[in-house]
């Protein structure tokens, strides 16, 4: 199982809810099939994209459930990694494994900014409760964690870690790791709107975020990147790119809802403290998507 060979689009999926905030996991079921048959690799819930951070222990499991359900064996489904504490974190991912997810995404414990010796502690005792594949999400903008090339060499031993989400919003990071640590760990791109250039040196998939109302628009990126298509590529990749901004702010979750509404795949609902967009920052979030839609390209004449 530690040998799994992750690659292509893993969509960050949102959690839907209905309007009294509770989990809507009848609209969940028709939106994991519509990433699925759109052509995905894989799904990961409960990801900051989807508010993790206002979800109970039990709903998580309950959104993942949903999201094996849905998937029954077509894609692997991974379940986001996201506590104040290791040993809570140990206890989730014995019960994810239980379920029967595929694999795990890893963020650094949060509230605390640990230092790397803490934090590749916590890795290693996460993986030795699960005994799952594990993607590590390095995001030191948004958590104050970075896990540099070095850390990850000594991380190497580690058998289940297999995959990083690479998203300090510096692309060198994609070749820096390939240089010190080889083929050893599956690469992710985890910006948006690096997706080209990170798939361009060598990133094995993207974990995004833009999937989730445009997936075959993603995955058709993806493609022509790995068939070397570049021109072809940059086309598309120029018209995503305005969307694909949308997906590195405060309010992703808020934009990424709105858009998921606009293009008639999702609503917004969201859990408070967030709150729809209003005023300008909905006028200009809506003026990037029709926009889009209205340019939106045949993506089914490339494969």
């Amino acid at each position: 199982m530690a040998a799994a060979k992750w690659q292509g689009v893993f969509p960050a999926v949102t959690t839907k809810f209905k309007e009294n905030e509770d989990l809507d996991h009848a609209a969940m079921e028709k939106h994991f099939a519509f990433q699925i048959d759109s052509g995905v690799d894989a799904l990961l819930t409960c990801g900051s994209l989807g508010e993790a951070s206002t979800l109970s222990f039990d709903e998580k499991l309950a959104v993942t459930k949903t999201a094996l359900n849905v998937a029954a064996g077509r894609v692997p489904v991974l379940v986001n990694v996201s506590e104040t504490r290791t040993a809570t974190a140990c206890r989730f991912v014995e019960q994810a494994r239980d379920l029967g997810v595929q694999g795990l995404m890893v963020m650094p414990s949060v509230l605390y900014a640990a230092d790397s010796r803490e934090a590749m502690d916590n890795l290693r005792t996460i993986a030795k409760a699960a005994q799952l594949p594990i993607m590590v999400y390095n995001n030191p903008v948004s958590y104050k964690v970075d896990l540099t090339p070095e850390d990850f060499k000594e991380l190497a031993d580690c058998e289940w870690i297999v995959a990083i989400k690479e998203s300090t919003d510096n692309v060198r990071r994609i070749t820096d790791l390939r240089n010190a640590v080889g083929e050893r760990y599956q690469l992710f791109m985890g910006v948006d709107d690096l997706s080209f250039e990170g798939l361009a040196v060598g990133a094995d998939g993207l974990l995004a975020g833009l999937v989730v109302a445009f997936p075959k628009e993603t995955v058709a990126l993806y493609k022509l990147m790995k068939a070397k298509r570049f021109d072809e590529a940059l086309k598309l990749y120029q018209w995503f790119m305005p969307l694909m901004h949308l997906d590195v702010s405060t309010k992703l979750v808020q934009n990424l809802k709105l858009v998921e509404t606009l293009a008639g795949v999702g609503n917004e609902n969201v859990r408070r403290p967030r709150q729809p967009l209003q005023g300008a920052d909905r006028a200009r979030v809506t003026a990037i998507v029709q926009q889009a839609l209205a340019t939106r390209p045949d993506v089914s004449k490339f494969f």
